[in-house]
């Protein structure tokens, strides 16, 4: 089973491609453990300021794990044990922007769901397909899902299993753009050279501002919020923002 996790630096924005087209791009254990690595890498180089992801060739994003590796685990704990992709981009520190190209199904889906911006392509379709098998997701599927589409949207889908395309996924708030597939990755290497632009330690404070907001209480969340302000306020990015607007130019923000 082949199959490689592509990765490109081009400024301050990383390409991560996950490059099994055959397949539709479906993961093996081997390609998750070369993406925990990628994701790693990226947190490790301060060079990096934002990552496109997306999937080789026009057909798949990806369509998740490979079924048929999947009884290579001995046991039930061993796959619970197992390196999870999913949970690797959501520890990337810094922006992800997911160009979504055709199937992102099952963990695919998650994949997509664990980055912070997502865009597709016309031709991309979203599935939580895991149910007409027999199990569920297991990469954060409903808790995003619920969050992004709403409960009722959220239910249909990992309910039934069937996929919807992509301007029913813009509508349901799954994705933020769909453009056309030649457009895809340009329109996604677009916005992260514009995230990558703005001051590096307030774009990752914003993206852990965001996950508070999610997930704290509504007074804590706004605390903390204060806090990271506070941090950011305290940077030499911060100081050389208000000059420029003193100056009436735009801010440089090429050294952190």
């Amino acid at each position: 089973m082949s199959g490689t996790i592509g990765f490109e630096i081009d400024g301050h924005v990383a390409l991560i491609t996950i490059d099994r087209p055959d397949k539709l791009n479906a993961m093996t254990p081997e390609m998750a453990g070369v993406l925990v690595e990628t994701a790693e890498r990226c947190n490790a180089d301060d060079n990096i300021r934002a990552i496109v992801l997306t999937g080789a060739g026009p057909r798949s994003f990806s369509a998740g794990s490979d079924i048929r590796a999947l009884d290579g685990y001995p046991t039930p704990w061993s796959f619970r044990q197992r390196q999870d992709y999913c949970d690797a981009i959501r520890r990337i520190v810094k922006p992800v922007i997911a160009a979504v190209n055709g199937y992102a199904f099952g963990g695919g889906l998650e994949t997509a769901m664990s980055c912070d911006i997502r865009i597709a392509s016309q031709n991309a379709s979203f599935a939580a397909p895991e149910v007409k098998l027999g199990w569920i997701g297991g990469g954060g599927m409903a808790t995003f899902l619920r969050t992004a589409a709403g409960p009722s949207n959220a239910a249909m889908m990992l309910m039934t299993g069937d996929s919807i395309d992509a301007e029913t996924a813009l509508r349901w708030g799954i994705v933020s753009e769909v453009v056309p597939q030649a457009d895809l990755v340009s329109r996604a290497k677009d916005i992260a050279a514009t995230v990558a632009s703005r001051a590096p330690v307030a774009v990752e404070t914003a993206k852990l501002n965001l996950s508070a907001a999610a997930w704290m209480p509504t007074d804590n969340a706004i605390a903390y919020e204060r806090d990271l302000q506070t941090i950011c306020f305290a940077t030499e990015d911060a100081a050389e923002g208000r000059r420029a607007f003193a100056e009436k130019r735009t801010p440089d923000f090429s050294k952190k």
